[in-house]
């Protein structure tokens, strides 16, 4: 599934990859009362009431601007060992023929941002052929947070089994394109990479400002729970509360220059601008893109 839209000069697809649900209780900090309260802003595109569940998109951005084709996060991908998320675990969707269809080419790609290197957004970076992983888009920059590459790595506090196994089948087959980045970093004249800490050591989001802006917040907000609640963690969290004070911070900026806050997986609309109102926030004007 494929949906376009318009940003000033760029243009903005989603290719959605798969929906899951999740138990509400990985929002630790978020008490049950809480999701019925915010059911007007809640209910139906992202909490199952009855199950207790919240919805998740995988879902790929691409962004066409100033010349270049640029891809921001890559999702699951197909044959992944995950033992750990037994959803995400060996998928198989059409992804690849629906980014075709889009009118895409993994050839034609210039760039691909992985806003940090959880298995749900490195997914895609590869693909296998004749059992051996290769770069699904063989002529594209793949720019990656230093900052996780080190955590992550095999040398790094947070690497385990799972992490080994994203890195085997996401990261290293594309070594050789590779470009890690820290600080900012300008991919062109409306875009810049800045760094958004706390989910992992490395999280970034991408700014794009082309004559109507966006923010593309990877996870920086899992679930629209916390807009109104930006202090509420979530269990996929390295710093909850640096995540916290970065989503704040984001989400200011945001609402001050009236930008687009473009999360990884929310379904529904997909993003919102939002309003500032006191330490909380409030969605206002979702993208003009179908509900899912």
């Amino acid at each position: 599934m494929t949906d376009r839209i318009r940003l000033g000069e760029a243009t903005v697809t989603r290719v959605v990859e798969t929906q899951i649900e999740m138990r509400t209780s990985l929002f630790a900090g978020t008490p049950a009362e809480a999701w019925a309260a915010n059911a007007d802003l809640l209910e139906p595109d992202f909490w199952n009431r009855d199950a207790e569940q919240w919805r998740i998109t995988m879902q790929i951005w691409v962004v066409e601007v100033d010349g270049l084709t640029v891809v921001i996060d890559t999702g699951v991908g197909n044959d992944r060992h995950r033992p750990h998320m037994p959803p995400l675990d060996h998928l198989s969707t059409n992804f690849l023929a629906d980014f075709l269809r889009a009118g895409f080419d993994p050839a034609g790609v210039d760039v691909v941002i992985n806003t940090h290197l959880h298995t749900d957004h490195v997914g895609w970076n590869t693909h296998l052929v004749d059992g051996a992983w290769v770069p699904t888009f063989p002529n594209a920059r793949y720019v990656m947070p230093e900052a996780d590459l080190r955590y992550f790595g095999p040398d790094g506090p947070g690497h385990n089994d799972a992490m080994a196994n994203v890195f085997a089948d996401s990261v290293i087959p594309v070594d050789a394109q590779i470009e890690p980045w820290a600080n900012d970093l300008a991919l062109s004249e409306s875009l810049r990479l800045r760094p958004a800490a706390g989910h992992t050591p490395g999280s970034s989001v991408l700014w794009l400002d082309a004559g109507k802006p966006a923010v593309f917040v990877g996870d920086l907000t899992h679930c629209p729970i916390q807009i109104p609640r930006p202090d509420d963690p979530c269990a996929f969290d390295v710093d909850s509360a640096a995540a916290a004070a970065t989503r704040k911070r984001v989400f200011t900026e945001a609402s001050r220059s009236r930008a687009f806050v473009i999360p990884a997986h929310y379904p529904g609309h997909g993003g919102t601008t939002l309003v500032a109102r006191g330490d909380r926030f409030a969605a206002d004007d979702w993208l003009d893109l179908p509900r899912i």
